[in-house]
C-alpha cells in the first residue's frame, strides 16, 4: 500500500528546541554541524530550497536524538527532496555545466539516502519499522517478519490493527473488518486514521450492504473525510424508508463521539443494520 502516511508525518513541523536554534539560519547550521553533510545538497541553488532545508533540520532532529521513527520520518523528508530534485534537473540554469553537475549530485546523493536508510532499518524487530519496509519499499521478508507477529501485543495498536488490514483486504473480507473495528476500539480523536472509515464504507458497499455503507459514510463525513454530500448519499442509498436515513444518521454521530472519547465498540451496531 503506497500511502502517504509516511510522508505526511516527516513533512510536520520539525520541533526546534532551544531560543538560539529557533534563530539559527540553515547556512549557520550547517557550518556548525559539518556531520550534516550539507554540501552534498547543493545548498546554493535556488531550486529545492524548502525540501532542502526540511532535510537539513531533520538530519540535525535525527543527529541529536537519533530514532527509527526518525529515520522513517527521514526517508519521507529525503524522497520529497529527490522528487523535487528530480523536476528541477528538467529546469535548464543559465550556467548549464556547473550548476546542472550540481543538481544530478545532489540527486545521486538523495538516492544514496534513500538506499542507506532502508539499510539501517532492515535489522529492525519494531513492527512499524518492519509495516513501513514491506508497504514502502516492498520488501517481502520484512513482510513475512510482520505477519508473524499477528496475535502478539506488539500488533495491538490501532496502527497495526489498520496495517495487518492493508494485508487481508484483498484475501479475507470478514477478518479484514474485524482488524478495521479493532483499529477504531483503540483509537481516538488523536490519533484516528480516517483511511479506516473509508474503508469500512468502501467494504460495506462492494458487500451491497447499503445501510452500513451509509453508516460509515456519514461517519467519515463527520470527521472531515471528503464523501459526498447527504442528498448525493441519499439518491446513492435510496432506502424504502424515509425515516432511516434520520436513524442512521443519529446512529453515526454517537459512534463517532465514542471514537472520539477513545471508546468506540463494533456492538454500538444494531446486528440487524
Amino acid at each position: 500500500m503506497k500511502t502517504t502516511y509516511w510522508l505526511l508525518a516527516s513533512l510536520a513541523t520539525l520541533s526546534i528546541t532551544g531560543c538560539f536554534e529557533r534563530n539559527i539560519s540553515t547556512e549557520q547550521l550547517c557550518e556548525n554541524n559539518p556531520e550534516l553533510r550539507c554540501e552534498k545538497l547543493n545548498i546554493h541553488d535556488g531550486q529545492c530550497r524548502i525540501p532542502r532545508t526540511n532535510l537539513i533540520w531533520h538530519r540535525y532532529e535525527q543527529f541529536k536524538h537519533p530514532s527509527e521513527e526518525k529515520q522513517i520520518e527521514e526517508y519521507g523528508v529525503v524522497a520529497e527532496y529527490r522528487k523535487c530534485l528530480e523536476l528541477a534537473s528538467q529546469i535548464a540554469p543559465i550556467d548549464q555545466s556547473e550548476l546542472k553537475a550540481q543538481r544530478f549530485n545532489a540527486l545521486v546523493h538523495s538516492i544514496d539516502e534513500l538506499e542507506r536508510i532502508v539499510s539501517e532499518l532492515k535489522v529492525s524487530e519494531k513492527p512499524e519499522t518492519l509495516y513501513f519496509l514491506w508497504s514502502q519499499t516492498g520488501d517481502t521478508q520484512a513482510q513475512h517478519r510482520f505477519l508473524q507477529m499477528e496475535g502478539s501485543p506488539k500488533l495491538n495498536t490501532a496502527e497495526m490493527q489498520y496495517a495487518l488490514a492493508t494485508f487481508y483486504v484483498n484475501r479475507d473480507t470478514p477478518k479484514t473488518l474485524i482488524l478495521l473495528n479493532n483499529a477504531l476500539s483503540l483509537s481516538n480523536e488523536d490519533n484516528l486514521n480516517p483511511a479506516i472509515l473509508k474503508s469500512l464504507a468502501s467494504i460495506h458497499q462492494g458487500q451491497g450492504e447499503k445501510k452500513r455503507a451509509y453508516l460509515w459514510a456519514m461517519v467519515a463525513k463527520r470527521f472531515g473525510v471528503s464523501v459526498a454530500d447527504e442528498k448525493q448519499l441519499q439518491r446513492m442509498f435510496d432506502f424504502n424508508a424515509p425515516n432511516q436515513y434520520q436513524k442512521l444518521d443519529d446512529l453515526a454521530k454517537s459512534i463517532a463521539n465514542n471514537i472520539e472519547e477513545g471508546s468506540y465498540s463494533p456492538d454500538l451496531i444494531p446486528e440487524n443494520i
